[in-house]
């Protein structure tokens, strides 16, 4: 958002409402509040960590749009994790690979968090148990993991990267990482091939963009100002894009003019420009438990990209514009199949953390 931007947002405050910059802070509360307030969301764990904290820390996973569409049933030896149905993405995701991806995702940080924690166990996708994961265990030894340091820290970087170049070993540490029996990864660092890729994520945002199923589902997600992150726990705050804090309808306002199909094609061309890698996920079949195994592997490869200093984020356009996915799959050297994630990979700033619901909220 530009000046002549924020400007127009400050007379709308005061066409909807007035009172000046009292009631502007008031409407957006404070970044430093926030702050303090994500810090507490990723307090570090020590020692044996009860049931409570290994949920904060599985709640810390990658998930589509924020929306954080995950239960979690705890017993003494179980975790069951489930789809929250109440926070689906149906025009973006209409056949939950998203949120089935989320899951695991989640499912994998939380085995993390068990080994780490004393906790060891296995999880199981679809156990029969009405689950759609569920991590068994047992008390156990503690065994220090630096994946388990990066949970906290891991962050969807949505900005300009460097542009500096990710060295062949950390790219093979990477692929190590998200070895995952039915998921295959393919990283694209080739010039031609990137330039390919920026495109085809740009038509897929031109796509959507232009429906206004998608605009409207969007809007729904999106969090102008650390009042409302803090408030709803979940969504996709302005601020961790680099965007100005708003009040909630002066955003709502001003989505349709700043937010063109134009200015967003420049914005993801621009960031596809900066990106020395990106990462493009494949599961062998189209269906939940390929979709978890994804995200196992993929949550596994962020942390990795994490502890070394690393930064992501999701560009999935090519992905969820179904008309797309051909052209992805064989750009990446997988013609036939399904793609199912394309992530960018660099090195780029810290932006404010993304805001999580309570553990109290996602517990059945």
């Amino acid at each position: 958002m530009n000046r002549r931007h924020l400007l127009g947002a400050m007379a709308g405050l005061a066409v909807i409402g007035g009172g000046g910059a009292f009631a502007w802070n008031r409407a957006t509360g404070s970044l430093a509040d926030y702050e303090r307030y994500a810090a507490g969301l990723r307090a570090p764990l020590s020692g044996r960590p009860d049931l409570k904290n290994l949920v904060r820390y599985a709640t810390l996973a990658a998930n589509s749009h924020n929306t954080q569409a995950w239960k979690f049933a705890a017993t003494q030896t179980t975790f069951g994790l489930f789809p929250d149905e109440s926070r689906r993405t149906p025009v973006v995701d209409p056949d939950d690979h998203h949120l089935y991806v989320s899951l695991g995702c989640a499912a994998e940080n939380l085995a993390i968090a068990g080994r780490a924690g004393g906790w060891p166990g296995e999880l199981l996708a679809a156990p029969g148990d009405g689950s759609a994961i569920r991590y068994d265990f047992a008390e156990g030894a503690a065994h220090a993991d630096p994946l388990f340091d990066a949970i906290p820290l891991r962050q969807s970087t949505r900005a300009d990267y460097d542009g500096r170049p990710v060295t062949a070993a950390d790219l093979a540490v990477l692929e190590k990482a998200a070895a995952e029996p039915g998921v295959r990864l393919v990283i694209l660092t080739e010039e031609t091939a990137r330039a390919k890729l920026r495109d085809l994520i740009v038509a897929g945002n031109d796509a959507q963009m232009t429906d206004p199923a998608f605009v409207a589902e969007l809007l729904e997600w999106i969090r102008f100002n650390p009042r409302d992150a803090m408030r709803t726990g979940d969504g996709l705050l302005s601020a961790a894009s680099g965007s100005p804090s708003l009040p909630g309808a002066v955003g709502r306002r001003l989505f349709p003019l700043v937010a063109t199909p134009k200015g967003e094609a420049d914005r993801y061309a621009r960031q596809a420009a900066s990106t020395p890698a990106f990462a493009v996920f494949f599961a062998e079949r189209a269906d939940s438990e390929h979709w978890i195994a994804v995200g196992r592997a993929c949550q596994r490869m962020l942390l990795t990209a994490t502890t070394l200093g690393l930064r992501h984020a999701f560009v999935n356009q090519p992905v969820e514009v179904a008309a797309f996915r051909p052209d992805l799959a064989a750009l990446a050297g997988e013609a036939g199949r399904r793609p199912d994630l394309v992530l960018r990979l660099g090195y780029g700033p810290t932006m404010p953390y993304s805001p999580r619901r309570p553990v109290e909220a996602v517990l059945a």
